[in-house]
């Protein structure tokens, strides 16, 4: 009478292990290795399987994923020797958490591989770092190419008052960060611009001297009004990304850090504030994260044992039935 039930409940249990293993593990597998912002690999050249140049690629990007002794957010290491010698570089934006860099790193070294397969050089580009890799010299040496942008689709109200705010913000960037140490070369300010208030972010790689930094990032900056198609002129957001240097602007803060004195707006244009600044929901949004990685799992592991408890009481009290019933 018995003996087809506990077949049954034993299949039951095990979809219901599988489910909770599934809830456990998902989330880490997914947020492994999430996709580039953008990529570019390059073509000059492939390496084979098994090659001597993948073995050291292997070797460069695994100890870029495992070091624990950059706290500045700056990787640059090369493997091997000529003709299969591998450099790489890999920076972190300038604002962002060790961990978070860290752990920004370690996904860039395995997504590029995927992304570029047996290529010997290539680009990887995260919202807070980026990878790259080359069988080249590319220590202390000013790369523009490839250029990618991100431009945000809606306009400013005043394209003429925004970008003459936009001139004046970067200026000052400019020189802040190409005045940087071999460390760090980043800055971060705001501009007003009327209703609206600029925001903006500059970075070259550390490696770069500060003439070099200086002119990457005027470059860059000069693309703005022939760049894609004229795609970035007067939006509200946009990215310029080179190997080399980088530069982005919003109307909303996006970076952390202290905020510069901006002159007060006119009383009619004075109102509340409707969300909290870019640090403060950095700083929420870590706080959610870390509650979620805690509990999530505990409460599986605890609905987990109290079926298993239940299975167990079931079946016992199933097998004395099945016992007295002989009687």
């Amino acid at each position: 009478m018995y003996a087809s039930t506990v077949p049954m409940d034993s299949s039951k249990l095990v979809l219901l292990l599988s489910f909770f293993y599934i809830l456990l593990h998902q989330p880490s597998l997914t947020a492994a290795q999430p996709k580039f912002n953008n990529y570019n690999c390059n073509n000059v050249g492939n390496y084979t399987t098994n090659s001597t140049y993948q073995r050291n690629l292997n070797s460069l990007l695994s100890s870029l994923a495992s070091d624990t002794q950059i706290d500045y957010g700056f990787y640059n290491l090369s493997v091997g020797e000529f003709p299969d010698r591998v450099n790489a570089i890999a920076l972190c934006r300038g604002d962002v958490a060790v961990d978070v860099c860290r752990s920004c790193v370690n996904d860039s070294t395995h997504k590029i591989l995927e992304v570029c397969p047996n290529k010997m050089e290539a680009f990887g580009v995260y919202e807070l770092c980026m990878i790259r890799y080359s069988n080249r010299s590319i220590f202390g040496v000013v790369n523009e190419q490839p250029s990618i942008y991100r431009a945000n689709r809606k306009n400013v109200l005043d394209v003429t008052l925004f970008n003459q705010a936009l001139q004046t913000l970067f200026s000052r960037l400019q020189a802040k960060a190409a005045s940087g140490n071999s460390l760090k070369k980043f800055a971060t300010g705001n501009q007003s611009a009327g209703v609206e208030t600029v925001y903006a972010i500059v970075q070259c790689t550390p490696d770069l001297y500060e003439g070099q930094c200086s002119s990457c990032l005027l470059d860059v900056f000069r693309l703005i009004p022939n760049c894609c198609d004229g795609n970035v002129q007067g939006k509200i957001g946009v990215r310029l990304i080179t190997p080399s240097c980088n530069l982005r602007w919003e109307t909303g803060q996006f970076f952390n850090g202290t905020l510069e004195i901006l002159p007060s707006p006119p009383p009619s244009q004075i109102s509340s504030p409707t969300s909290l600044p870019a640090a403060a929901q950095g700083k929420k949004s870590n706080t959610a994260r870390i509650i979620v990685i805690t509990v999530v799992p505990a409460v599986g592991v605890m609905i987990l044992v109290i079926c298993i408890c239940l299975f167990i009481r079931t079946r016992k009290q199933r097998e004395k039935e099945r016992v007295e019933s002989k009687y």
